[in-house]
This record gives C-alpha cells, structure tokens and sequence, in this order.
C-alpha cells in the first residue's frame, strides 16, 4: 500500500511527518490504526541515509500510531508527538503499547 502511493504522482508520495491510515488495527486488539512516516531513531542518524557510488536511498520507517496520536501530530505538531515518545520511552515493537496522547 505504501509502495503504491509513494510511486504515484509527485502530490501522493510519501514522506517524513505523513501519515497514512492503514484501515484496520496494526495487530488484533491493538489500537494503532495508521503509521507515521519517520526517522529511523532507535538505530541511530547514520542509518537514515544509504548511499553508493551514483546514488543513496533515504531510508524511513512506518510507525504504528493511534487515532489520537495521529490528532496531536495534526494539532500540536510532529516534534511534539516525538518528544512525548522519547519521554515515556514507547516500545516501538509492542502492538499493544498504550498512547502517549
């Protein structure tokens, strides 16, 4: 899905700070329904940019978010959603984590 709207026309593509609505629960029980376009940051600055001779691949990653998660990053921003994770230290991995809104 993500694939398809970012290989679509210039104004659908996607980027950091997006987020997109997946349309049903990341895992059964799990009230993240849609995924943030994001830095990489537990695996640190150097990994967000791949290059190679003639090239690089900036590389994001989608993180699973609540409704009302996907609200504070619509009202008070994406640095402030950021700072909340950071501050309660979420477990990126846990379909089940409780929001941070």
């Amino acid at each position: 899905m993500n694939a398809y709207y970012h290989a679509g026309p210039p104004h659908q593509r996607l980027d950091h700070g997006h987020v997109v609505p997946i349309g049903r629960p990341w895992f059964a029980g799990s009230a993240c329904d849609r995924y943030l376009i994001s830095l990489p940051y537990p695996f640190g600055p150097d990994f967000e940019v791949c290059a190679w001779d003639g090239g690089h691949a900036r590389i994001l990653w989608l993180l699973p978010i609540t409704p009302a998660e996907r609200d504070l990053i619509m009202n008070a921003g994406l640095e402030a959603f950021e700072s909340l994770c950071e501050e309660k230290r979420i477990d990126y991995t846990n379909p089940h984590r409780p929001s941070v809104a």
